[in-house]
């Protein structure tokens, strides 16, 4: 739920709101669209001596002396000295020579209306060059306060809620200037003393101000389009080069587990650590395992049972360096194509469990100890609310005694612990050994508690090998109450100052309501060549991330041409970014040139 004050709370939203005047460094504010103003009168009047007021009105000043009560609040702007400007059109600030070379920190425009009786599509438009003109003279930390009547603003606030289409959709047209919805206020007039609504249908009338509501929008980050990243990893005495697959772009170099970080997952690994430290001695290993490892197809899913070949990042390497130990020098870069003698596989890491060996084998390796190693994975999964082709990783490997029922303890520590979140454990039978798995309602087997195959001779010692493996990611959003993974990896600073002043959250969303948009797509392909998570990678990147979900909706195969044709539904929607319909659309467009360059395809 968003940041909405009850009625109630009036007097605090108004202590609030001169608060921010207050703070902010330069302390300008511009309204626009005024009548009477009597509202900028009353905010110059108790926002203080140290707040900047420039009051506009789009009349001339011969008809604004005309209202009730004009004269007089002009008046009492002057004497503090506020700016008041007539004949200002709102969609036009960039223009107006007394504005245009100002920067304001606050733009108020309070019941906005096109005139007459204007139907809800001229006030849309209305809104939407207002925004785009206001965003030319705010600053890039300002804010923008657009007050409407109760039902206009089609957000949930709303009581009641109109239909969708029969709203002014006021948070999607201020995604087309790039602003988001950050907060919404109730709207009193009787804290505004000597306030009088006027302007209904371009008459001295007032507009229903019961239950009005202040909806407060800031700047969104700009979308940036994935790019391959040229990487260079090195596994032995190989350093291989690569290119990395663009939908992952985003993911790499994040450092969300350093030392310095305040990111809510390492902030889940730090307290799944401390707990487990009150059953058993933690030791956090500082192993630097590579992102690219080398190993034969069938290697992923002997590790670890839930992944499957096609899930796999496979990697054709580009060029591969050799390093002679003996003559401590690097033989000069050779293009994969020259290099008949290779004969390795090459993936991201889909797991930590691949690295179980090397951690049972390592020195400081000890039984009756839990080794902690994290780190990123990839894998290659559908485009879903729930998972992510990226995500880190805890993995836990110890040895205990059978006797000790190693499984079932760990089970009983985290169960009392993420229980609360909406976590359930799951047994299951793998073989002669049993293992639990970890669900949510959002996600099936985000977690395992198993045994697993010993590398040594420790079963003659009457010991097990035990691997706890959990998605931190996941768990981070149903601890701090994160309704979408993707906000994990947003860029805009408002994310993670949260949890830097409160690590413990809960997370309250910067970005309310933001618009959707449902988007089809047709095509026909071969069904022996196509493969789905293809098809879901190029909709990653083709969208810069914007599908949020995605389904088919239709499937049809030539009864004798053998080709099938696929319907998907897209839904467009991002949770920390503006995403306008005209962004939305453009995406789509940019999907489908792609689609048939890139899968053979033939677009329907």
């Amino acid at each position: 739920m968003g940041k909405f004050s009850s009625p109630a709370n009036v007097t605090a939203c108004w202590v609030v709101y001169l608060n921010f005047l207050e703070m902010s460094k330069t302390r300008e504010v511009l309204l626009v669209g005024e009548g009477n103003f009597s509202f900028s009168a009353a905010l110059s009047e108790n926002a203080g001596d140290d707040v900047g007021v420039t009051a506009t009105c789009f009349q001339s000043e011969n008809q604004t002396y005309r209202q009730q009560g004009a004269v007089l609040n002009i008046q009492r702007l002057r004497d503090r000295g506020s700016v008041v400007l007539f004949e200002v059109d709102c969609t036009c600030l960039k223009e107006h020579e007394a504005i245009q070379d100002h920067l304001f920190d606050c733009i108020i425009f309070n019941f906005p209306h096109s005139g007459r009786k204007s139907g809800v599509k001229k006030n849309r438009i209305l809104l939407v060059k207002f925004f785009q003109n206001a965003v030319s003279v705010l600053k890039d930390s300002g804010e923008v306060h657009v007050t409407l009547c109760n039902g206009q603003g089609g957000t949930p606030c709303d009581s009641p809620v109109r239909e969708w289409h029969n709203s002014w959709q006021v948070v999607a047209m201020a995604a087309e200037a790039g602003l988001i919805l950050s907060e919404i206020r109730p709207f009193d007039c009787e804290m505004y003393q000597g306030y009088r609504c006027t302007g209904y249908r371009s008459q001295d009338k007032g507009f229903h101000v019961e239950e009005a509501l202040t909806h407060i929008f800031t700047r969104s980050l700009p979308h940036t389009m994935p790019e391959k990243l040229k990487m260079e990893k090195t596994i032995g005495k190989e350093t291989v080069c690569f290119e990395l697959p663009a939908e992952l772009s985003n993911y790499i170099n994040r450092d969300f587990l350093g030392q310095q970080s305040h990111h809510p997952v390492k902030t889940v690994q730090e307290q799944l650590l401390r707990e487990l430290k009150s059953i058993c001695p933690v030791c956090t290993m500082n192993e630097d395992f590579p992102e690219l490892i080398s190993c034969l197809p069938e290697t992923p899913e002997a590790c670890d049972s839930t992944l499957t070949q096609s899930e796999v990042y496979w990697i054709k390497p580009t060029d591969t360096y050799i390093f002679d130990q003996s003559e401590n020098e690097q033989n000069d870069c050779e293009s994969m194509d020259d290099q008949q003698s290779f004969t390795g596989s090459y993936a991201l890491r889909p797991s930590l469990l691949l690295h179980v060996q090397e951690i049972t084998q390592n020195e400081d390796f000890s039984p009756g100890t839990l080794h902690a190693v994290s780190g990123l994975v990839f894998q290659r999964v559908p485009i879903s609310r729930s998972h992510s082709p990226a995500f880190h990783q805890l993995l836990l490997v110890g040895m205990f005694p059978a006797e000790s029922h190693p499984v079932q303890c760990f089970q009983d520590c985290l169960e009392s612990l993420l229980a609360s979140y909406g976590v359930s454990f799951e047994e299951a039978q793998t073989g002669l050994e049993p293992q639990v798995w970890m669900n949510s309602k959002m996600l099936s087997k985000f977690g395992r508690i198993a045994y697993l195959p010993s590398f040594s001779s420790a079963l003659d010692e009457g010991l097990q090998l035990i691997a706890v493996s959990i998605n931190l990611d996941h768990l981070a959003t149903l601890i701090f109450g994160i309704s979408d993974w993707r906000l994990l990896w947003s860029a805009d600073p408002r994310f993670l100052k949260q949890f830097e002043l409160n690590p413990l959250g809960p997370f309250s969303p910067f970005s309310l309501y933001p618009p959707s948009y449902l988007h089809d797509i047709s095509f026909w392909m071969e069904p022996e060549s196509y493969d789905e998570l293809d098809f879901h990678a190029l909709v990653r990147e083709a969208s810069c991330g914007a599908v949020k979900d995605m389904a088919l909706v239709d499937r049809f195969r030539h009864p004798h041409m053998g080709h099938a044709s696929l319907c998907y539904r897209l839904t467009y929607q991002l949770p920390d970014r503006a995403l306008s319909h005209s962004q939305a659309l453009g995406l789509q467009n940019q999907l489908r040139r792609l689609l048939p360059l890139r899968l053979q395809v033939t677009l329907r």
